[in-house]
């Protein structure tokens, strides 16, 4: 294949994790909107809860497939190819798109955003794997730096083109002076703004299915005539959908009918179950699904459980960053998007910068600094208090992206190289599921403390045996007034500040201590990388050497 066709490969690969990245962040903006067009509302036009908790699939069923489907894809890329498993998971994405922006009812929606999540699940390891084939030597880190940096390059987009598509993309009139009549199909498929964010990935994903069909002509990745454990998938996708199912239900204290306790345990139990399954069934087979024999590799292992505590590190920057802002600042959705927008794009910069500094240190090092940085701004965010500025939150949040950023490609270099190029695929679905579980449960840990925290501190102030309670929270010349009272409003919040500030500070110093315990395994990632040749590059003696240490970098 010619630099240039390869390059354009990656370009299309970078196309299709970043709309798989893109759809992640970019529907939370348009909730509220599509709430008001296609829920089921009550006598003051509010939509009823069961309708809100019916909604919030809308974004889990695209998570709950997203991450599902990794493992498989990984498993497939090897057995059957990347390319023509890249171009059919293009094709996915385009009908999940296109079923979600036409949904008329939230199911429809939600089948649309299954299918997105199922297509998505598919571009991000397969892209990586196929990354991993295209570039040899020391452009392998570099490729794996730019798939991992558009990555998050779409999860920073995704906030901004959403509120951009809200605020300014109305086709409603345009269509009525055409012809098209308000109360038509054609009108209620495309006016609503909401819409087109999901139509958006319609044309981009066209042109890039046509660019890699182009640019890929004649290419293959290395197949496997083994065929798929078909039960073995069956049993971990169980596994890591009861397992996501339970960290997800952690706090929660209604699930419209039965105990939610007894659900999580009931779920965490089938998770236990399936997964010693998966792993017993793995030692059995000679091509398993999932093959348990990678993580006697010390620095797969290392990889893995390095994305997984990262992973929860990132998720609590990312909703304490949030939290902090809007609860504690009282910032608006601008403020919160010029927050999240530096974290997440200082992300993707750590990430391209990763996949060159690993050409010249070792991917401890690189790995190392990127802890050491991500460590010591989560234990800056745990001295923050109400009166720190926009900017410096904003700015520290960045730093701490740019630090996770750098710990992309060494783990997913490691990965790659530590199982072989027989396994490309599946050690990137399971280094991107790591970080996806590591994310999960931070968000279940910090809803389940947020909430019990919050219904505690409601009961010192409005309490049934304590009604007056609030007054002991404000100034004393200011609790005879009445609890409307501008100047008693303006009190609690500030008190509901400091006290929303001091639990982000236990958070924030639970995620840096996670943070510091990811070094050891990151030192273990190897001094040195061994570099997977490719066709003409020793491959045979590459593939004695695997024999020899049994696919170990340690």
């Amino acid at each position: 294949m010619s630099r240039f066709n390869a390059w354009s490969l990656l370009a299309v690969f970078g196309i299709g994790v970043f709309l798989a990245g893109l759809e992640l962040m970019i529907t939370a903006t348009a909730l509220p909107s599509i709430l008001l067009d296609l829920a089921v509302t009550d006598e003051l036009g509010k939509p009823a809860f069961s309708e809100l908790r019916h909604a919030s699939w809308i974004v889990n069923g695209y998570l709950l497939a997203y991450v599902i489907a990794m493992p498989l894809a990984g498993r497939l890329a090897d057995v059957w190819g990347a390319r023509r498993l890249f171009l059919g998971a293009l094709i996915v994405f385009i009908v999940g798109s296109l079923i979600a922006g036409r949904g008329q009812t939230i199911d429809e929606l939600i089948l649309g955003r299954v299918i997105q999540g199922i297509g998505g699940g598919v571009l991000v390891p397969v892209g990586t794997a196929a990354a991993s084939h295209l570039f040899e030597g020391h452009d392998r880190p570099r490729a794996l730096g730019i798939i991992g940096g558009l990555t998050f390059l779409g999860m920073a987009a995704g906030p901004f083109l959403g509120a951009a598509l809200l605020g300014s993309f109305d086709l409603g009139a345009g269509l009525e002076r055409a012809g098209i009549a308000e109360d038509s199909a054609l009108h209620a498929s495309l006016a609503p703004a909401w819409r087109w964010v999901f139509y958006v990935n319609v044309p981009i994903a066209i042109v890039a299915l046509l660019v890699a069909w182009a640019a890929s002509h004649g290419w293959e990745t290395p197949r496997r005539r083994a065929g798929v454990d078909w039960l073995g998938a069956a049993i971990w996708s169980l596994a890591l959908g009861a397992g996501l199912g339970a960290t997800t239900l952690i706090g929660v204290t209604d699930v419209g009918g039965p105990d939610p306790l007894a659900v999580t345990a009931a779920l965490a139990v089938l998770a236990v179950v399936a997964t010693l399954a998966t792993v017993v069934r793995g030692a059995r087979r000679p091509e398993p699904f999932l093959d348990p024999r990678l993580f006697r590799s010390v620095a797969f292992s290392s990889a893995a459980l390095v994305s997984l505590l990262t992973g929860f590190a990132f998720a609590t920057a990312i909703i304490g960053g949030a939290v902090f802002v809007d609860r504690v600042l009282y910032g608006g959705p601008d403020e919160q998007r010029i927050a999240l927008g530096a974290l997440a794009g200082a992300t993707a910069v750590g990430a391209l910068v990763s996949g060159y500094a690993v050409r010249v240190l070792s991917l401890r090092a690189v790995t190392l600094a990127g802890l050491l940085l991500s460590a010591t701004t989560l234990f800056l965010m745990a001295q923050w208090t109400p009166a720190v500025p926009i900017g410096t939150v904003a700015l520290v949040l960045a730093v701490f992206g740019l630090g996770f950023g750098l710990t992309v490609t060494p783990r997913s270099t490691a990965a790659v190289e530590s199982a072989g190029r027989a396994s490309f695929g599946m050690a990137s679905a399971i280094v991107t599921v790591a970080r996806m579980i590591g994310m999960a449960i931070g968000v279940a840990i910090l809803t389940a403390y947020g909430s019990t925290t919050i219904d505690r501190l409601y009961d010192r102030l409005f309490s049934a045996a304590n009604p007056d309670g609030w007054k002991a929270m404000i100034p004393a010349e200011l609790r005879e007034r009445p609890l409307r009272d501008g100047l008693v409003v303006n009190a609690l919040e500030a008190w509901a500040a400091r006290e929303a500030s001091g639990i982000l500070v236990g958070m924030f110093l639970a995620a840096g201590v996670v943070t510091i315990v990811a070094i050891p395994p990151g030192l273990a990632l190897g001094r040195t990388r061994r570099l997977t040749p490719g066709p003409g590059q020793n491959a045979d003696a590459s593939a004695r050497e695997d024999r020899a240490t049994g696919g170990r970098d340690d």
